[in-house]
């Protein structure tokens, strides 16, 4: 039987206690039994798999390596995984650098099926990487079973300072965030924006959200969520405002229209 987290209250106080007590659950998460089985047998297979051909063939491998980047959902697309490995990542014209998911090109980096004559897999310490990988992101699944928005907040926890800590330009940094169904629910939610935000042209929602954090968080830049503090603010409101559902009572395409006749004129001042 698998360990279900323990969240009893929702909202930021729900997020406080998770937090309080997050290494003890993970570690009853990490030591069920299914967890434990798949784990062990990651282990025991990876290191004789050389090829993609042969890691999409083994649905049990298969599982750990998608579950370890947050894919399990693509389980049975066996055919376009094995695709992605096997071009590998450093052409700049392989699927993965042309998917907007970038965890497959995570995914592929780390594997190196198309990258090198012989893959990571045969690296003594490779098991040990998928294997902490695969736990962090099932906790969050598991996590998500009980209250999504936790999920999401963690996943951005781990993802966003990543992002924010690259030398990276400002907008290529916020053309990722709109482009995660992740990222871009956290922001969206605690920016106060409507979900129809995501329907206007990629140009004109890099304006909504620029102006809406610099108004939230006192700068547009998002390289300022790379410092702990800064990130846990984000997350704070993202949960406040995610429990008291906010925005409720207006509709969303009316909101939405305002928002694209204020990046047409001056300086994105509406206030939801």
């Amino acid at each position: 039987m698998s360990y279900t987290p323990v969240i009893p209250m929702g909202g930021y106080a729900g997020w406080k206690f998770l937090n309080r007590t997050m290494e003890k659950q993970q570690a009853a998460f990490t030591a069920s039994a299914q967890i434990q089985r798949n784990e062990d047998y990651f282990r025991e297979k990876i290191g004789s798999v050389t090829t993609a051909a042969e890691l999409v063939a083994d649905r049990r491998l298969l599982s750990v390596a998608l579950g370890a980047f947050g894919l399990n959902d693509d389980i049975n697309n066996r055919y376009f995984i094995q695709k992605v490995l096997d071009e590998g990542s450093l052409d700049g014209g392989a699927l993965a650098n042309k998917l907007a998911d970038k965890r497959y090109l995570a995914l592929t980096k780390a594997f190196g099926f198309g990258d090198f004559s012989t893959p990571r897999t045969v690296l003594s310490d490779f098991p040990d990487e998928i294997v902490a990988q695969y736990r962090d992101r099932q906790f969050e699944i598991a996590v998500g079973e009980a209250d999504n928005s936790m999920r999401l907040a963690l996943s951005l926890r781990r993802d966003l300072p990543e992002l924010a800590a690259q030398g990276s330009s400002e907008k290529t940094k916020w053309f990722t965030i709109i482009g995660s169904n992740t990222m871009s629910t956290v922001f969206r939610t605690a920016l106060g924006l409507p979900e129809s935000v995501s329907s206007l042209d990629v140009d004109q929602q890099l304006e909504i959200y620029r102006s809406r954090t610099e108004q939230a968080f006192g700068s547009s830049d998002p390289g300022q969520f790379a410092q702990p503090d800064r990130i846990e603010e984000l997350i704070k409101t993202y949960l406040l405002r995610a429990e008291l559902g906010s925005g409720a009572a207006a509709s969303s395409q009316s909101i939405a229209l305002q928002l694209l006749s204020a990046s047409a004129g001056s300086g994105l001042s509406i206030l939801l």
